[in-house]
């Protein structure tokens, strides 16, 4: 058990690596990165949808939705039937942002490297 502990310690401390170089190069978090691709592939989703795509709390999940609006990369459209109901897509800006970042390439640590090839 503890050599399994130690190396998900090692591939937690390369994603933050990571996830650090990633903030300064986009100014966006993994989270609100992932949010991104999430919606480039589904076009427009709930809240609740995007908190199941990326494994958050709903709690979690709204924090970053806020966080990528404010931002200006994706818009809210109230329900056309149900005006409680919310969902969630791309603007412009965060479309072209999500495809640069896409088509980037950019060094991983090399712990994260090896697990993710």
């Amino acid at each position: 058990m503890d050599n399994t502990l130690c190396k998900i310690r090692d591939i937690y401390r390369a994603i933050t690596e990571f996830e650090n170089r990633f903030i300064k190069m986009y100014d966006l978090s993994l989270n609100e990165g992932m949010l991104l691709c999430t919606l480039l592939d589904s076009e427009r989703l709930t809240s609740s949808e995007i908190a199941e795509a990326l494994g958050l709390s709903a709690s979690n999940a709204s924090k970053v939705i806020r966080s990528v609006e404010d931002k200006g990369l994706i818009t809210r459209l109230i329900g056309k039937e149900d005006k409680r109901q919310m969902n969630f897509m791309l603007t412009p800006a965060g479309q072209k942002l999500i495809v640069q970042i896409k088509g980037a390439t950019y060094p991983l640590p090399d712990l994260l490297a090896k697990v993710i090839q």
